[in-house]
């Protein structure tokens, strides 16, 4: 294995939270849906960073595991205007009024058979609701309750001029080579409209930590970035790739809702004590001892396919505050300004670096001498003994102390209550100087 893996000069741009925030800017308006025009706009997005990005199509009635491929959504206009002949619910306004995956109507109707297909949150009564409707044909729109409340009595015309035909489901896909076919999975979707921790963050960080991987100066393992429909995208994509994804996928995360600054949190792969896992935890709670960490029966994003029986590839999730857990979730709130941040993003983006680097660097470091190496003989002890050692060299003896063969990197680290990025240049000192070897794997 490498040296060292040394990160690209991207995790010390100062400016890369406000380049990640502007990128999730030139995202919020498009409509994205589980198909369509805009999954394949933001995939071109995404490519002109990414350049490697390559799409594959999946056509309508592909059977996919126990799925089946659904037709395209397209909207070209959808709103409701009022007795007074006021516009409201107008989709070209706001992408959320429009309940996803709506059918064609145009027709007029009574406030009372309207009601049936409104949709308000009264416990945020400003907020316009996200609602889809992805497997039944029906129609509808959101409205703030607020509004809601105000509607006047009468006869309102619904319209929705929406295709539903057989066309394909699309998701990207960018592969970088490492020294070894082991793989490394970092999965994020890009199936929902205006949203920002919700979504826009995943895609947004998952393109930024892509760059860094291909620039960085070497790569041990090879990465694997997908950006797919959740739920039917994830599933399709392993239904066409399940048995090498088996065979070379070694740890991966599932990146979302990872762009506001309030918090970090983990959601373990179903196994619990995976590669990922233990990387996950690691720096989380390195970089903020207030981090949060769930449980798998707390899921409810991609990691329950990636982890389904049968499946079982060693992914977990890493989020700033998890979905279902921040107010303004799947609502109009989610947006650029009070909820997703510059420093937010920033964050996301170094927390995924580290779990990148730690990764990389992962070994069982097993000392090559019987005793305690004699340090001061390789250069690395003061000859002058006055009872205080300095810290480092306090770490670096007890770092020698794990280094049995059994214990990771991680292990060690852990052991000495440590972060496992403050090990790497002492075992790579250690190496040069013949005192350990770095093994791949446990070793007597």
């Amino acid at each position: 294995m490498s040296a060292s893996t040394p990160f690209s000069d991207e995790f010390l741009n100062p400016n890369i939270g406000r380049e990640i925030h502007d990128f999730a800017c030139q995202l919020w308006p498009i409509n994205r849906s589980i198909t369509g025009a805009g999954v394949r706009q933001t995939l071109d997005m995404i490519k002109a960073h990414v350049p490697t990005l390559v799409t594959r199509d999946i056509a309508t009635g592909t059977q996919v595991f126990d799925w089946t491929v659904p037709q395209e959504w397209f909207v070209r206009e959808a709103w409701i205007k009022t007795p007074d002949g006021r516009k409201i619910c107008d989709f070209s306004e706001n992408n959320l009024h429009l309940v996803g995956y709506s059918v064609a109507v145009n027709k007029t109707i009574s406030k009372e058979e309207m009601e049936n297909h409104l949709y308000s949150r009264p416990d945020l009564p400003d907020a316009i609701p996200y609602v889809t409707s992805y497997y039944k044909p029906r129609w509808g729109f959101c409205i703030s309750d607020t509004e809601r409340q105000q509607l006047p009595d009468g006869d309102y015309h619904v319209f929705v001029d929406a295709d539903h035909f057989d066309g394909s489901l699309t998701y990207g896909e960018a592969f970088f080579e490492g020294e070894t076919d082991d793989e490394i999975l970092i999965s994020t979707y890009v199936c929902h409209p205006s949203m920002a921790n919700n979504e826009i963050s995943g895609m947004a960080v998952s393109t930024f930590l892509a760059r860094h991987v291909a620039n960085m100066p070497s790569r041990r393992f090879s990465y694997r970035f997908v950006f797919v429909p959740e739920t039917i995208g994830s599933i399709a994509f392993l239904s066409q790739n399940l048995d090498a994804l088996k065979a070379k996928v070694k740890a991966g995360f599932n990146l979302t809702c990872i762009g506001d600054d309030r918090s970090y949190s983990f959601l373990p792969s179903r196994e619990g004590n995976t590669i990922s896992d233990r990387v996950a935890r690691h720096v989380l709670g390195h970089i903020d001892s207030n981090s949060t960490y769930y449980e798998w029966l707390d899921r409810g994003s991609d990691e329950r396919q990636y982890c389904a029986p049968g499946i079982d590839l060693p992914i977990a999730s890493i989020m700033r505050t998890k979905y279902g857990v921040y107010p303004e979730y799947h609502t109009s709130l989610d947006d650029l300004e009070g909820v997703v941040t510059p420093a937010g993003l920033a964050g996301g983006f170094f927390a995924t670096c580290r779990c990148v680097e730690a990764l990389e660097h992962h070994c069982f470091p097993k000392v090559t001498v019987l005793g305690e190496p004699q340090m001061g003989r390789h250069g690395l002890y003061p000859t002058l003994s006055h009872g205080k050692a300095s810290s480092d060299l306090r770490l670096m003896m007890n770092a020698i102390s794990y280094a049995d063969g059994k214990h990771s990197m991680l292990d060690i680290a852990t052991r000495c209550k440590v972060p496992v990025w403050t090990l790497y240049e002492i075992f790579n000192l250690l190496e040069e100087k013949g005192l350990i070897v770095k093994n791949d794997n446990p070793k007597n």
